[in-house]
């Protein structure tokens, strides 16, 4: 695939090869950022950049706006925060929309039919250009996290916040242990990082957009979740990461959007190490094998009226039906070795995304019309058409939108 050249051979966690080196990088982001301490340390970054959010659509009230784009905007910005202190107010808001469009190309290339992918022969004669393009792209996100690493190290540690330490910084500290290891080189660093921008932007921006749609097409499933909202935050405090726990209706709807629109449709590719045998079949060695979570998790002979939103369907049986991919009924970030190393992050932030703007503000649809559920497929699914809705306040404390 053109994303697998494109990043280099492979250095980061998401297209390297089985092996040591895949089981240490894993381990290392499991236990040292992905971990509680790791992501509370980085929290009031992502609590910052969420109440920006805020203001920025109180701003807008009572006017058409592309929830769209200020939901993958605020996503770009949470990422840019949590990885390295940064975010996308002021000047480097033209950065911002750089990286947004470069993102945006750089998974229309994942998802691109290759020629080469089909017939390996042709892979040496990148006959459609996917591979040069992709590593443009690549590259320049290398080039600009290799300029953020560099100005990280010349200051010493980033910006403070609290008790707040940035990916960043802890990758850094990572890198100077010395230690074979428990340590990273600064290749693997900016590979590592490239798949936070990536997974931690596009994904989790589709399951919000997803979420705020089939709410919005199901007047009965948004009235609970804001009567649940009004009784666990109420309407003078904002929503924190400490209130997630206690909206199980809430964690229902996310859980039932990643069923019917799963970010990544087909997962990463997986390929076997030597040719294997399954249920009569023969899978050759080094053959790309996808999985068609997609059509999995909409399976008649499991799933209860699978097209249907019913969010109630994840109230029962909850420990089989979580992120752990130990259902082979739902597994929309995959399973075993190849599961995503970031779950604990994408669901605190769309937790908290989602529960705020559905908190702070009803939503009205512009001339009554009904939102658009037709998909559009790269490498992330997303919706063909943005959703454009009306903001409306709907808490009376003013200090809840500052």
């Amino acid at each position: 695939m053109a994303a697998i050249k494109g990043t280099f051979g492979g250095l980061d966690i998401v297209w390297r090869s089985n092996g040591p080196e895949l089981q240490k990088l894993r381990k290392l982001v499991v236990r040292e950022i992905m971990s509680n301490n790791g992501l509370d340390a980085c929290y009031e970054f992502r609590r910052r950049e969420i109440r920006q959010m805020v203001k920025n659509i109180h701003g807008k009230i009572g006017s058409p706006i592309n929830l769209s784009e200020q939901i993958f905007l605020t996503m770009l910005s949470v990422t840019m925060s949590m990885l390295w202190g940064g975010s996308l107010n002021g000047e480097v808001a033209k950065l911002g929309l750089e990286i947004k469009d470069r993102l945006e190309e750089f998974m229309k290339l994942m998802g691109e039919p290759n020629l080469s992918d089909i017939f390996p022969m042709l892979r040496p004669f990148n006959l459609q250009g996917i591979e040069s393009k992709a590593k443009k792209h690549v590259s320049w996100f290398y080039g600009f996290l290799e300029s953020v690493i560099k100005q990280r190290m010349k200051l010493g540690e980033g910006p403070k916040m609290a008790d707040s330490k940035d990916f960043l910084q802890q990758l850094l500290e990572l890198n100077q242990r010395g230690d074979a290891k428990t340590s990273l080189s600064m290749m693997e660093i900016k590979a590592v990082l490239l798949d936070m921008v990536i997974g931690g932007t596009d994904t989790t921006f589709a399951t919000i957009e997803w979420a705020m749609t089939e709410l919005l097409r199901h007047p009965n499933k948004l009235r609970k979740v804001i009567e649940e909202l009004d009784a666990i935050i109420g309407d003078q405090n904002v929503v924190e990461e400490s209130n997630i726990s206690r909206l199980p209706y809430l964690t229902a709807v996310v859980k039932e959007t990643l069923r019917i629109h799963p970010p990544a449709p087909l997962l990463v590719p997986h390929m076997p190490n030597e040719t294997t045998v399954i249920a009569g079949y023969t899978i050759p060695k080094n053959s790309w094998i996808f999985f068609n979570v997609w059509a999995i998790q909409r399976d008649a002979e499991f799933w209860e009226d699978p097209l249907r939103f019913e969010p109630e369907r994840f109230l029962k049986d909850t420990e089989k039906r979580n992120y752990t991919g130990n259902s082979f009924h739902f597994f929309p970030f995959g399973s075993r070795r190849r599961i995503c190393v970031g779950i604990p992050l994408v669901e605190k932030i769309t937790m908290q995304i989602l529960a705020t703007l559905l908190h702070c503000f009803d939503w009205e649809l512009p001339d009554g019309r009904q939102p658009n559920v037709k998909e559009k497929l790269q490498f992330v699914l997303t919706k063909a058409e943005p959703l454009v809705v009306v903001p409306v306040a709907r808490l009376s404390n003013s200090i809840q939108y500052q």
